[in-house]
């Protein structure tokens, strides 16, 4: 049997969409808030740099990847250092928010869901971009790693933090571009019932590639995120698959089997007499054999009757 969706889903799919210049103004407002907190945590420029130590020496004490070794990976190409400076700068922002414009049409419950945690996540990063403020390893000269965005291009940021009136860039703990990337795979793999969904996982894979072979963020920067996220995730419950589509076994409208073909007239009934036309009540006592009227019809032929 297969369910369709019938008019009350689609006004229960409708209803769930919340009014569109709320959410507007509430994404903005949230953006801006983001954005101002991070300026607050600028300034402390050598608190920022002993972290970048400390996160360094951790990192190679429980045997983490070298990053110097995934930009040397990437540094055997101009062209291929360039497609990550740009897939860092243009990617992470208007990916986010196509995801949720797209869900915002399409999946409204699952919108509401992923809004929630989208917002969760970035309250917390900005939380630690306040108390730990952190150096990126691009800035930091011991790690031997290059800032590929300023000597290659593109860049996102200002040539040094002081004059940088746009972002902090002592805010590298936790890497929002992973956390936001993984909350886009996550939440489209929910949402969507394709087999290929579970692609959408490239791009935090690849956004991980690129944050960390640029140098813009360490390991832990992405390690931190995606628990973030996962803290989130456990708290925030997502939307029961096809909670829109069919909401229980009775409402679902239910494709059956072609109708018999039409019987024009009163319907036949057969008694327990065998004779058509006839009916007997059910709890009527059988008829004896003796008293059953003779039908028999005599047989004729050509000589006679036998």
């Amino acid at each position: 049997m297969n369910a369709r969706i019938g008019p009350a889903e689609r006004k229960q799919g409708s209803s769930a969409r919340p009014p569109l210049v709320r959410e507007l103004l509430l994404v903005v407002g949230l953006f801006l808030v983001y954005k101002i907190g991070r300026q607050l945590a600028d300034g402390r420029t050598g608190e920022a740099f002993g972290n970048a130590r400390h996160v360094w020496d951790f990192e190679r004490a429980v045997h983490l990847p070298s990053e110097t070794a995934v930009q040397g990976a990437l540094l055997h190409s101009d062209t291929l250092v360039h497609v990550a400076n740009t897939y860092y700068a243009t990617v992470h922002f208007p990916a986010t928010v196509l995801f949720l414009a797209w869900l915002y049409w399409r999946r409204p419950v699952h919108y509401v869901w992923s809004r929630r945690v989208l917002t969760a996540l970035t309250g917390a990063a900005l939380v630690l971009h306040l108390t730990v403020p952190l150096a990126p390893p691009r800035m930091l000269a011991s790690t031997g790693l290059i800032d590929t965005g300023r000597v290659f291009g593109p860049s996102v940021y200002g040539a040094s933090p002081a004059s940088d009136q746009l972002s902090n860039q002592y805010a590298a703990m936790p890497s929002l571009h992973v956390g936001w990337a993984l909350m886009v795979a996550v939440g489209l793999i929910v949402a969507t019932r394709s087999r290929w969904r579970w692609l959408w996982l490239l791009h935090p894979l690849l956004t991980l590639f690129v944050v960390v072979s640029t140098a813009n963020h360490y390991w832990l920067d992405a390690i931190v995120a995606v628990a973030l996220l996962g803290v989130a995730l456990a708290f925030i419950r997502v939307p029961r698959r096809g909670s829109l589509i069919v909401r229980s076994s009775k409402d679902a409208v239910v494709e059956s089997a072609p109708d018999a073909p039409e019987v024009r007239g009163e319907p036949e009934v057969r008694g327990t007499s065998g004779v058509r036309g006839e009916s007997e009540p059910a709890n009527a006592e059988p008829r004896s054999p003796s008293l059953a009227p003779d039908r028999t019809v005599p047989l004729v032929s050509s000589g006679g009757t036998r």
